[in-house]
């Protein structure tokens, strides 16, 4: 039986490298020879055991790489190509598809509701933190990469970019909004762009770490704030001479930057969480006026699908927003269990590592 090498979830706190058989390709699917992925915020909270997975399941959810084998039902692409696949991979065909929510398709169960459905890489199938990975309903869920672009190029498209660009889109930016986005970590720096590109007037980064401001600025914030330094609420405020912002994005997960976000909308505003919560929120009695603000509070999943690959990809190619900053360290999968440990104690400065079997 032919053998890959795959980064496997063991128990909270282990994550290793193992030997597993190289998937058998259904109709539908299609194998990917991966070339280059990366590790994820969320993978973190699967290697602390914040989030639960099979023991044994390989980890990774966003893949660059070739076609190896094509299942037999499979029409439209040829072995060779280069593709890459989103972190949300749905069917087309499920209730949730046809309802407009794809990523959370297969969320409901007889065994009552799971969100994040449409995540099945690392998640519920094997990912892609391996020399081989598996994509279901391929036709779906397949995208060509343009001629080029480089892997590093279309490296965030699969989840980082779509999920930080949707914290916009779900909070309807319109032209001239002030929006604020608070932690500029890869998804909250694809929030500040997204936003930007989505006719935003103003762009407020927020976040502690100095290095990720000066990013912020070059992917569209127009000004950053310091929040080891300066109280963000207050300066927001200032700037906005006491209106408020009409959008701010939660881009990491905590109470703290969930309840300043809402502190700094208008009336009216909306609030776009984009970040994965770990314990329960408690929503301010002020800020949220008793309910009577006129306030949203979206939430979004990572949209997938090839459709949504090919937009973010195109506006790659357009030179719209260039990415390849994010990419801030690079390791050969040998050496993953490194990789893990300097993105999971985010040190010397790390954003995105590449990983390349």
């Amino acid at each position: 039986m032919p053998m890959m090498k795959a980064a496997v979830f063991v128990e909270p706190g282990r994550i290793v490298l193992e030997d597993k058989p190289i998937p058998d390709v259904g109709p539908q699917d299609a194998l990917m020879r991966v070339t280059t992925t990366t590790i994820c915020g969320t993978d973190i909270h699967i290697l602390k055991g914040e989030y639960p997975v099979e023991r044994g399941l390989t980890i990774g959810h966003e893949p660059v790489g070739v076609i190896e084998k094509l299942g037999s039902g499979v029409r439209g692409y040829r072995e060779g190509q280069r593709v890459i696949a989103g972190a949300i991979t749905p069917s087309g065909w499920s209730n949730a598809c046809l309802c407009g929510t794809g990523s959370q398709d297969g969320a409901g169960s007889a065994h009552g509701w799971k969100a994040m459905g449409g995540w099945k890489f690392g998640n519920t199938i094997d990912g892609c933190q391996a020399e081989y990975v598996l994509v279901p309903d391929a036709m779906a869920n397949l995208a060509p990469v343009p001629d080029g672009l480089s892997d590093e190029q279309v490296l965030m498209c699969p989840d980082i970019m779509s999920t930080g660009f949707s914290g916009a889109e779900s909070a309807g930016v319109r032209v001239g909004d002030t929006v604020a986005v608070f932690a500029q970590g890869p998804i909250g720096l694809c929030a500040s762009a997204g936003a930007k590109l989505s006719g935003a007037a103003m762009v407020i980064g927020v976040d502690r770490l100095a290095g990720r401001l000066a990013i912020a600025r070059k992917m569209g914030a127009d000004h950053v704030i310091d929040a080891s330094k300066l109280d963000p609420v207050e300066e927001i405020m200032r700037l906005t001479e006491g209106r408020g912002v009409d959008v701010a994005i939660e881009a990491l997960g905590t109470q703290q930057t969930f309840e300043a976000c809402l502190r700094v909308l208008r009336p009216g505003g909306t609030l776009s969480s984009l970040g994965v919560y770990s314990t329960d929120l408690t929503i301010p009695l002020g800020p949220f006026a008793a309910g009577l603000g006129d306030h949203r509070i979206v939430t979004t999943l990572c949209p997938g699908g090839k459709e949504r690959m090919r937009r973010l990809m195109a506006v790659i190619a357009a030179k719209r927003v260039d990415l390849e900053a994010m990419v801030t360290h690079r390791f050969k999968l040998d050496d993953i269990e490194a990789a893990y440990e300097l993105f999971g104690h985010q040190r010397d400065g790390v954003l995105k590592v590449a990983i390349t079997p």
